[in-house]
């Protein structure tokens, strides 16, 4: 898989003066246009969109230095339609315009080309199971909320507070498969993964009983799921886990993610500060 990464890495270089197609370099690394992303960004810390741009601001911030076209021609070279457009992206990310650094020389920023290595460390083992579940229902209570990729999400605590004990208590009974009792669902994610993106998070439980007047339904196709399991210091834990499945377990598995739902099941100690968990995450096989 890293490999074939590499290899969409190097397409993104041949193409920084044209169009870049993210189908294309699916297709390159042998993988779903959904999946790519998924990884890149998990990898690379950052989404692919934002990657490119930074690269071709890169090579252009040389080119504005170099002085030997228009800043017109530069832009339009990179996919900019206007100075304007142009000019703006270029203060974004190197902090001074076009035409202030070539008179004056400025001190730019770099984004260095990427390449993908797997460490392997072999200090500990990735739990999981793979799992083929028929279709089924989420029943519960959802809200529009901000990801957050390290420490607490304000936005979700706040809507776990709100929901009262009865409701709770309501919602548990209606639990009747795997993972049972009530599980945080997140659903509707941008594709970039981008910290600060909004993303339908529900509390709610699977279940093929009717759902009651006052909660929402998900409904959810069947399908394969890989479920990942972890415990230690809340929510660290739980990050580090959704992180080490995107960057160890799938570079090292025949498997990519697919659209649908993302199904954490969580249970805390008694002071909230441990907590025991279990991600499932839908998958197909890796394609040759």
């Amino acid at each position: 898989m890293l490999e074939r990464l590499n290899q969409a890495m190097e397409h993104i270089e041949c193409r920084l003066d044209g169009q870049i197609d993210v189908a294309e370099l699916a297709r390159t690394a042998a993988t779903s246009e959904y999946h790519l992303r998924r990884m890149f960004s998990a990898l690379a810390g950052m989404p692919l969109s934002e990657y490119v741009r930074r690269r071709r601001l890169t090579v252009a911030g040389a080119e504005v230095l170099a002085g030997r076209e228009t800043l017109l021609e530069i832009a339009v070279r990179y996919g900019y339609g206007s100075g304007e457009a142009f000019a703006r992206a270029f203060r974004a990310v190197h902090g001074v315009g076009p035409g202030e650094a070539r008179r004056t020389g400025a001190v730019l920023s770099s984004q260095p080309r990427m390449a993908f290595r797997l460490v392997v460390e072999g200090s500990s083992s990735m739990r999981y199971r793979v799992v083929d579940k028929p279709d089924f229902t989420v029943v519960g209570l959802k809200a529009r909320i901000p990801l957050v990729h390290s420490g607490p999400n304000q936005a979700i605590v706040d809507f776990v507070r709100g929901i009262d004990r009865e409701t709770l208590g309501r919602l548990e009974k209606l639990s009747d498969q795997e993972p049972h009792g009530i599980v945080a669902v997140c659903d509707d994610l941008d594709p970039s993964r981008a910290e600060g993106t909004e993303l339908d998070y529900w509390q709610g439980v699977l279940t093929a009983a009717p759902a009651p007047e006052d909660m929402s339904t998900l409904a959810v196709p069947a399908g394969t799921w890989a479920v990942f399991t972890t415990s230690g210091p809340a929510p660290r834990a739980i990050q580090e886990l959704w992180r080490d499945v995107f960057t160890e377990w799938f570079p090292s598995n025949p498997y990519r993610s697919r659209s649908g739902p993302e199904i954490l099941r969580t249970r805390l100690s008694a002071d909230k500060t441990e907590a025991d968990a279990e991600l499932w995450l839908p998958v197909e096989p890796e394609r040759g």
